[in-house]
């Protein structure tokens, strides 16, 4: 598992920790998860059934970040335990935002118990872009009372961006032939 951190200016109220992996790779499915410790006053969005949305990022969501070649674009991945996903790519930072096509829906799942929750999800490989990757995994963490912390691997400003390339310190290797 790779730690993730808060934002300084946006400290969790009881969230202790936030990490994340990647469980599986394949030609088939990438499999990321993330494990909140202290996570009893979390707020799990309610059930809203598959599809695309935006906005999620507006209360407890979770994205990875894939950086692919050189060059500045990247694809993002939101994933929210309402069920609700979105991926869009990108031509550079925060530029020619377009919803990338995914031969299928992401699979979601939040388990929770009274002070941890895991968060799984599975991602189509055929619609995400040709691995090696360089990678964010980020979350928005909302707490019962409003209170909202911003997890990433690293955060370089004074307001959270997760779209900053420093942000995309882990790396993903393409899967091995079976």
């Amino acid at each position: 598992m790779t730690e993730l951190v808060f934002h300084p200016a946006h400290p969790p109220r009881a969230v202790r920790s936030l990490e994340a992996r990647i469980i599986g790779h394949d030609a088939q499915w990438l499999r990321a998860r993330w494990k909140i410790m202290g996570a009893g006053r979390l707020v799990v969005p309610p059930f809203a059934g598959k599809g695309r949305a935006d906005g999620l990022w507006q209360t407890t969501c979770f994205e990875l970040f894939l950086q692919h070649g050189d060059g500045p674009g990247y694809t993002e991945i939101n994933l929210s335990p309402s069920e609700r996903w979105n991926v869009y790519d990108f031509t550079a930072r925060r530029e020619g935002m377009v919803e990338r096509p995914m031969p299928r829906e992401p699979d979601c799942t939040i388990r929770q118990g009274t002070d941890m929750a895991i968060f799984d999800a599975a991602i189509p490989a055929a619609g995400l872009p040709p691995a090696p990757w360089r990678c964010g995994f980020t979350a928005v963490i909302e707490e019962h009372g409003g209170t909202k912390s911003y997890w990433s691997l690293a955060h370089s400003s004074d307001a959270p961006d997760f779209h900053d390339p420093a942000c995309f310190t882990a790396t993903i290797a393409a899967p091995s032939a079976p």
